[in-house]
């Protein structure tokens, strides 16, 4: 992370504490909702199956930028599918940049070529070992494996939503991370469950369990980017949500903390790392601060 990124950031933080600002600094544009794949844990795909326009996406991301917004994140559905004309990916990243977004991520499947030296991380969904991961997605892990390898840039990051599934699975994704040049670390969700996915929901237990794992795999020195001070809190989902730091846009709507705040009591069982995390930090809790500036700037 650049210097002035941190300077900005750090000045973000402090004045939203000091004066309970509710202004968001981490925003989400969704390109598409449409997905080669259709994931068992996954609510949000195909649904209108088509890719927002270019004009539509340029005009969001002026707004969220407007709003003081500094973090960005593109999303689907999956990213690498979206097109506009001539316009692709790789031209939403530079102009984020150049709009002056101090941080642009891009969120995949990993299933497309990882040519995407812009952003400043991928975070490339892997959801377990190969029979776990293959049991959720389809045949991928092959590809997804392939595609990291081959990848024109270090800028990846591993993605995976923890459910009764992959539980069991957790360290190999550390050691794929660990092992891989072009991953920097590995960052963990719990599964958040939508109305048709609550199956896979895990227990209180299941995810002390998980985060004892976790502690144990940092202690080890596996690059996990997550905050292992936040884990209390998110086991018993006792953080403060929505997280207003954060918000989605999706079709020109905007959503605070993200698309899930709309179904009843779902926020109650959130398994948003990062939403637990901001909604801490911006509560002035001091050891998540603490935590968040030293993992950020390790892996950022």
């Amino acid at each position: 992370m650049k210097f002035s990124s941190f300077l900005t950031f750090s000045a973000f933080g402090l004045s939203t504490i000091l004066f309970r600002r509710k202004d968001p600094i981490l925003g989400t544009i969704i390109l598409t909702d449409r997905c080669n794949l259709h994931c068992k844990h996954c609510s949000v795909n195909n649904i209108v199956a088509r890719d927002y326009s270019y004009r539509d996406i340029r005009r969001e991301m002026e707004q969220l930028y407007a709003m003081g917004v500094r973090i960005l994140f593109f999303c689907g559905g999956e990213t690498f599918l979206w097109r506009d004309g001539d316009m692709t990916l790789p031209v939403l990243v530079r102009e984020a940049k150049e709009m002056g977004f101090l941080i642009v991520n891009v969120v995949t499947n990993g299933t497309f070529p990882l040519d995407l030296p812009e952003a400043d991380l991928i975070l490339l969904s892997l959801d377990g070992n190969r029979a776990a991961h293959n049991a959720i997605r389809g045949d991928t892990y092959d590809t997804i494996l392939a595609n990291i390898r081959a990848a024109t840039s270090g800028n990846i990051c591993l993605y995976m939503a923890v459910n009764q599934l992959n539980k069991h699975t957790v360290a190999h994704v550390c050691q794929v991370a660990r092992e891989e040049p072009n991953v920097r670390a590995a960052s963990f969700n719990f599964h958040t469950p939508y109305p048709d996915t609550r199956a896979l929901a895990l227990s209180r237990e299941e995810k002390k369990a998980v985060c004892r794992q976790l502690e144990r795999l940092m202690a080890e020195g596996f690059p996990i980017f997550n905050l292992r001070s936040a884990f209390p809190y998110l086991i018993g989902n006792t953080f403060p949500t929505p997280c207003r730091q954060c918000v989605v846009m999706e079709r020109g709507k905007l959503s605070v903390c993200g698309r899930c705040v709309e179904v009843p009591g779902l926020c109650r069982e959130c398994g948003y790392f990062f939403a637990a995390e901001y909604a801490l930090v911006f509560r002035g809790n001091i050891p998540v601060i603490l935590d968040m500036l030293s993992t950020y700037l390790r892996y950022i």
